[in-house]
């Protein structure tokens, strides 16, 4: 029998909800009527959903589901219309026949086609068979290698993204070419996404160590080789198509013409043990070695060749190798100076007794957060994989004591992330190199990634630049600071007075901005603001990283990329094995489609459940 009682008291509590979606209307006028008309019932909708979460209703939706009612649990792009629907529910159940409706209420349906529709005007058409967009960022070898668009394009890349911190406007430009004839050939459409720099906090540069290489082939737990070390040979400037030698030497041009394969190359390392090197195949404008041995090869050192057909030898120099990448070694409780000053980092310096007579320091590419900083607060390095607190502060440097590194030390290089969570840093904004390289987006490019969003006026700052550049693009908002997922609502209607937008989950920088233990419900967060506003959202960072980059999968990124469905694009970092990465990532997300909708559970048909069996053969792709 159902209780009056509890029904008058639902009706009441959603009353109060549907006032306060009034009350925000009104309160948000101006912001309203200021989104692009494509838009407008988008952005009513997304105060609508903030109104509702302004309340708590989780006891609300405990009732609702006591009485077998729906739990308003998947509200998030039909805010009102959810609310009057329950409303109509129990009028009906009170023997009341009243329809509750309100004259341009959005409907699901229509909530629906409106994300549909954002979706394609920002990433475009989607793959067969496929809801969610795959992007890939192109490496330098989408500018080499005109094939390998071609092959990203035919295993379901939907957008490529270029990242300006890295390269220049000529390979970028390249990488554009390259991709425009792949359409061609592949006849599928592909946008083009380019991410600005941004104000991004690293590490400054380290004193250079030796110019030398280490050839290190690969042994197993008997020290026995399994893999020979494959080095590139070429003459200097040009580097391997893929990030897999294990050492470059460059060599003059001359003396390289006279490479053949089965060449045989020996040396005296700086060890003074003797060495080879056998040629085993040309790639491009280079030669792949391969030697079995371990050795240490520096700027200047002698080579000789042996060739089958010559009688002697024909001595050559290595070319100039480019330094060793120094580092500085911290532990729990070590200290460490960051400093304005550009000048070359240093590790910890002590005296024949042991004593310290000069603390580890390094510099920072943004200076000017030292005017932001207080003693206390917690800073973190390369992704979190050091973290220390500030213990003082001065007008030139920061005193950090480390609180977490590796018991046996953790290196800490240059150009490494750097990260002030607690801090209210007040940079933020275009760059001038972001505004320079906004010439080149804006006419190349289908969409800017926005780099550190913080707040709406990063945001109106590159519709400046747009104004003046009178450009149309696309813009996707990265979000990857504290600040950028409080002002996330404002960013967005901001946003909304120019199309296509989304936003990006960009999941390293905001795991470690936002604590490790809360990025899960803020992700979760993000998801559902972007269903409310209909726009796209991009799941972002690390996506089958071990995969692309090592070629082997782990299970808890297979995990991940399942979850990734729920997004409407995911985004893939350049690997050696990208190619391998996009194909299994096409494969999960078109079968992970069968079982979820973005956060809608789906059920699809188990074949031999009547035989108390489960078989999901039906569902391999």
């Amino acid at each position: 029998m159902i209780n009056n009682e509890k029904l008058e008291t639902i009706n009441q509590e959603i009353n109060n909800i549907l006032l306060k979606l009034s009350e925000m209307e009104n309160v948000y006028s101006s912001q309203l009527s200021s989104v692009h008309p494509i838009y407008s019932r988008s952005a009513k909708n997304l105060i609508h959903y903030l109104a509702f979460r302004s309340f708590d209703v989780d006891n609300l939706q405990e009732k609702l589901r006591e009485l077998s009612l729906p739990s308003l649990s998947n509200i998030e792009s039909h805010v009102k219309e959810s609310l009057l629907n329950i409303k109509t529910l129990i009028n009906f159940l009170r023997g009341e026949a009243v329809e509750e409706k309100e004259q341009g209420t959005l409907s699901i349906s229509e909530s629906k086609k409106l994300l549909n529709r954002n979706t394609k005007l920002l990433f475009g058409y989607k793959s067969k068979k496929r809801r969610t967009r795959i992007m890939v960022t192109l490496p330098g070898t989408a500018a080499e290698d005109p094939d390998f668009t071609y092959r990203l394009l035919s295993l379901g890349m939907n957008s490529a993204r270029i990242n300006c911190a890295h390269d220049n406007p000529e390979t970028w430009e390249q990488m554009i070419q390259n991709l425009k004839r792949a359409r061609k050939l592949v006849k599928k459409k592909c946008r083009v996404m380019m991410d600005l720099g941004g104000p991004k906090l690293r590490t400054g540069s380290i004193v250079q160590g030796p110019k030398v290489i280490h050839i290190k082939p690969k042994r197993n737990a008997l020290g026995r080789v399994t893999q020979p070390a494959q080095i590139w040979i070429a003459p200097p400037g040009i580097n391997p198509p893929e990030d897999t030698a294990s050492a470059i030497i460059p060599i003059d041009e001359e003396w390289f013409a006279k490479l053949k394969k089965g060449n045989m190359i020996s040396f005296t390392d700086t060890r003074g043990k003797r060495r080879e090197i056998t040629i085993e195949n040309k790639e491009g404008e280079g030669r792949w070695g391969i030697c079995y041995d371990s050795a240490y090869v520096e700027t200047g050192s002698f080579l000789s060749l042996k060739k089958e057909k010559l009688s002697g030898e024909v001595s050559m120099k290595v070319g100039e190798l480019l330094p060793i990448e120094e580092s500085i070694t911290l532990f729990p409780g070590d200290y460490l100076l960051l400093h304005k000053d550009p000048r070359d980092g240093e590790p910890t310096q002590y005296d024949e007794n042991g004593n310290v007579t000069q603390l580890a320091h390094i510099s920072c590419t943004l200076p000017e957060i030292f005017e932001d900083v207080k003693v206390g607060e917690p800073i973190f390095f390369d992704d979190g994989k050091i973290e220390g607190t500030i213990e003082e502060v001065s007008s030139e440097e920061l005193k950090i004591k480390i609180s977490y590194a590796k018991d046996k030390g953790s290196r800490l290089r240059s150009d490494k992330g750097i990260n002030l969570p607690e801090s209210d840093l007040k940079v933020s904004g275009l760059t001038a190199k972001d505004r320079k390289d906004l010439e080149f987006v804006c006419q190349y490019a289908d969409a800017v990634n926005l780099s550190f969003v913080n707040n709406e006026e990063d945001v109106q700052d590159l519709l400046n630049v747009f104004e003046e550049l009178q450009a149309k693009t696309g813009i996707i908002l990265k979000i990857e600071t504290q600040k950028g997922f409080n002002n996330l609502p404002s960013i967005i209607l901001r946003a909304m007075q120019t199309y296509p937008i989304g936003v990006m989950i960009a999941r390293g920088d905001l795991a470690i901005e936002t604590g490790w233990k809360n990025f899960a419900s803020i992700q979760e967060e993000i998801l559902r603001i972007c269903e409310a506003a209909h726009i796209p959202d991009v799941w972002a960072t690390q996506v089958l990283e071990s995969l692309a980059k090592k070629g082997v999968p782990t299970r808890s990124e297979i995990t991940d990329a399942a979850m990734a469905q729920r997004a409407e694009c995911v985004m893939l970092n350049k690997g050696a094995y990208i190619e391998k990465a996009v194909k299994m990532l096409d494969k999960i997300l078109r079968r992970m489609q069968r079982f979820n909708k973005k956060k809608e559970t789906m059920l699809p048909k188990l074949e031999e459940a009547g035989k108390l069996k489960l078989s999901h053969d039906r569902y391999n792709i």
